[in-house]
């Protein structure tokens, strides 16, 4: 691939993987994102220490979002509970309507089951691998990350970042996912004693900043000179893909009951998807198409419903298509919320709230 790439360099294999270690580590010190959870290359040179509340606060929300969509939420959270103590006292549902956007309400379930873990142990965190594993909701990746960045540690973090600058470096032919094993195992073999916290976030750098997924900028690589597929003129056809499998598709119906600026939510079982979050009264999500005699049979009260549009999403493993019927109804066991506060449901439902209302909220 030619343009900003600009020419194909000889490959030039380093004698030792680790030999890569000095370039991209200078390149990261000069070329390092601003992140509001990131203590700088400089600052850690100094002696200044990342805190581990925030880089484990981060590692969760970035599990499913992007740094860009992930910064606001962060902010918020910190100002709302500065450290991990506070955010183990804060309620259930106050973290819940903070996390509202940032997917997989799960993590938030586990977010608040860590932090009181970690209160209950005096506010400290566990440094090593091991002691973070044994947290609630922290599995190898955020843990790897979390001892690394927060406590210098030589773990082997991979992220998507990683494992697309591992396949391109040492061109590796086997598709995703059948190459996340591989992947690890070469990033492991450039993890070294020094500098731990910032060679796991000089990688993630050099993947989000110049390895880039569609257009990798090799020519502004620190590492293009021993990377197999920049010899090869085509960096950007790895890591290889796959058949991708299509998603299932299921179809819903919510019910928008309102009372003049009020709507009727429920609060959804504390299990399973979405499980203890504000919504809309909803049917069961199916393969097939509800009817509209079946929607008014499933109604959660007598009145006078009428379809007030369709809405699409997606999540992670299905998509899914809600019918919104909308009426004035009194709803018993109803939680009422002015129309205004309905910005902390999750998306789905915030979507089909402002199709029932016609975008007035």
């Amino acid at each position: 691939m030619a343009g900003r790439q600009g020419a194909i360099l000889p490959l030039m294999p380093p004698k030792s993987p680790k030999s890569l270690r000095p370039r991209l580590l200078a390149w990261y010190d000069a070329n390092a994102r601003d992140l509001p959870w990131r203590i700088r290359p400089q600052a850690r040179a100094a002696g200044a220490r990342a805190d581990p509340y925030r880089v484990w606060l981060s590692e969760v929300m970035l599990q499913q979002t992007t740094v860009p969509h992930a910064i606001p939420y962060f902010l918020d959270f910190i100002r709302r509970w500065p450290r991990v103590g506070d955010l183990a006292a804060a309620a259930d549902g106050e973290v819940m309507a903070a996390w509202a956007g940032l997917g997989y309400y799960a993590r938030a379930r586990n977010l608040l089951a860590c932090a009181r873990s970690v209160a209950a142990q005096g506010g400290v965190f566990p440094s090593d691998e091991s002691g973070l594993r044994a947290l609630p909701g922290l599995g190898p990746y955020t843990a790897a990350a979390v001892a690394a960045i927060a406590f210098d540690r030589p773990a082997n973090v991979v992220d998507g970042n990683v494992e697309r600058v591992m396949a391109r470096l040492f061109a590796v032919d086997a598709p995703l996912p059948d190459a996340k094993p591989e992947l690890k195992r070469l990033a492991a073999t450039l993890v070294g004693e020094e500098r731990s916290g910032d060679w796991a976030q000089a990688l993630m750098d050099l993947g989000a900043m110049v390895c880039r997924p569609k257009a990798p900028l090799c020519d502004r690589c620190p590492l293009a000179r021993s990377c197999a597929a920049q010899a090869e003129g085509a960096p950007e056809t790895y890591p290889r893909r796959g058949v991708k499998l299509r998603r299932p598709h299921r179809h819903g119906v919510v019910w928008l009951a309102t009372q003049g600026d009020l709507v009727a939510l429920e609060r959804r079982p504390p299990k399973g998807l979405l499980g203890g979050m504000l919504a809309l009264p909803t049917s069961d999500w199916r393969a097939e198409p509800w009817t509209n005699a079946q929607a008014m049979a499933a109604a959660p009260a007598q009145a006078e419903w009428r379809a007030a549009g369709e809405v699409d999403h997606g999540f992670t493993h299905f998509t899914l298509t809600l019918r919104v019927y909308r009426a004035e109804a009194a709803l018993a066991h109803a939680i009422w919320t002015p129309r205004a506060g309905l910005d902390a449901l999750p998306s789905v439902f915030l979507k089909a709230a402002r199709a029932g209302l016609d975008r007035l909220i």
